[in-house]
């Protein structure tokens, strides 16, 4: 007899799924997009659910079909370009980016506010070593105490962000204004862009293979039944995740007075609960705030520590150490430029992770996986790279007329056509050519 998960169980796995992708990036981006946007919120809120809500939906779709693994996603592709892609999202979501900004993002919401006004670098490097310290200590242990605090932390933070959600709704501070800079012309272009910095989709790969773990230690062994789970485990952690991108846009779009001018979501977060709760409402916030990052935090040095480990020669624990110090540091460039910094390297990569999620959804009617994986790949990446060059000031009009090109995507014309004509292209006497090459 085939088992199956009762209701509780899938309800109870979705909420796990939600746990994984509500990081620090989930909480201090919309606010800010939300304030930029003003009047054409609801089309830039559109753009920002396509990337920060609808890719990482699809991506665990793909993992699913693809076996629940990076291994299965990346099958058709050359060994050591699967690893050298695996590294560089490791890096992103760990010590690079994500890991550092749930230092950063606890700094800026939950400590900062209670320092004096006058707190500097110093105060920045003293909770970064305390916080990246804690922590290892948990991440050291690789045991259930990660998972116990999650089951408590996650509702917990859910509540937390329904009663603001409900105060926003009911109590905005503004009215909603003009929309700024990029907002006010192609504001659905620029909330899609924006929803690049949740780094979601990356993660979505990555998290798809533990959520299949979870599903397979309850005894789900056949492959279709874990690809349905696992789909509804997506659907109730995207369900999760637009409620709290649609509140906390309304929520930056009705800011403009109490946090004017802010360089942060992290900012207009704070502040606005300042104004709605006072004090007690900003020490909840705080708190719930700090162990999400905590957790978080927690959760990528793990992984990261895990991945590597099994790369090299050294242990678990040594690369956990490593990749805390490397956290500690680079969280002490501040979140802002923590942000800037990021953005070239997400245009580079995000295609490509798109990309790869297209291909594997498109697999089976593909003639030639082999070929088009290798093909579509390279095409994403290339022209991921005018608009990384046009980013950084450098001179990319010639490439001026490709579509989108104005709107930083100029990557995908090229990318969708690639996987057209593979899709036509390379039958069995190619395949069995690509074979021998390969």
């Amino acid at each position: 007899m085939k088992k199956t998960l009762k209701v509780t169980d899938i309800i109870a796995l979705g909420f796990m799924t939600f746990a994984f992708f509500l990081g620090a990036g989930n909480i201090i981006f919309p606010p800010l997009a939300g304030q930029l946007a003003g009047e054409n919120m609801l089309s830039a809120m559109s753009g920002f659910l396509v990337t920060a809500v609808g890719l990482p939906l699809v991506g665990i779709i793909a993992v699913a079909m693809a076996g629940g693994g990076w291994q299965g996603l990346t099958r058709d592709l050359p060994s050591k370009v699967a690893t050298l892609m695996a590294v560089l999202i490791f890096i992103i979501i760990g010590p690079a980016f994500a890991a550092p900004r749930t230092g950063l993002v606890a700094y800026e919401m939950a400590v900062k506010p209670f320092l004096s006004a006058d707190a500097g670098q110093a105060s920045l490097t003293t909770f970064s070593v305390i916080f990246f310290a804690i922590a290892l200590f948990f991440a050291w242990s690789r045991g259930k105490l990660i998972d116990m605090i999650g089951k408590f932390l996650t509702p917990a933070l859910f509540i937390v962000l329904a009663v603001l959600a409900i105060a926003v709704f009911v109590n905005p501070q503004a009215s909603i204004v003009a929309a700024q800079g990029e907002y006010a012309t192609q504001a659905f272009t620029k909330g899609f862009l924006e929803g690049y910095n949740t780094m979601d989709t990356f993660a979505a790969l990555m998290f798809g293979m533990l959520i299949v773990d979870v599903i397979r230690s309850k005894g789900i062994s056949d492959e279709k039944t874990t690809c349905t789970y696992l789909i509804y485990a997506g659907l109730i952690a995207a369900a999760g995740l637009a409620f709290v991108y649609i509140s906390l846009f309304y929520l930056g779009a009705t800011s403009s007075t109490v946090a004017p001018n802010a360089g942060n979501g992290g900012v207009i977060l704070t502040a606005y609960v300042m104004a709605l709760f006072g004090a007690p409402g900003q020490v909840i916030l705080s708190a719930i705030v700090l162990l999400a990052c905590l957790t978080t935090a927690i959760g990528l040095i793990s992984a990261c520590a895990d991945y590597f480990s099994s790369l090299t020669p050294m242990s678990y624990k040594k690369w956990a150490v490593v990749l805390a110090v490397i956290c500690a540091v680079v969280a002490n460039v501040g979140l802002n430029q923590l942000i800037a910094l990021s953005v070239p390297v997400l245009f580079a990569l995000y295609p490509v992770a798109i990309a790869l999620v297209a291909l594997a959804l498109v697999r089976k009617w593909l003639p030639n996986p082999r070929l088009a994986y290798r093909v579509v790949l390279l095409v994403s990446f290339i022209f991921s790279m005018i608009d990384v060059a046009k980013y950084l000031k450098f001179d990319v009009s010639m490439f001026s007329s490709l579509p989108l090109f104005n709107y930083g995507m100029a990557w995908v014309l090229p990318t969708l056509v690639a996987l057209v004509i593979t899709r036509f292209i390379g039958g069995k006497a190619m395949g069995s050519h690509q074979d021998k090459l390969a």
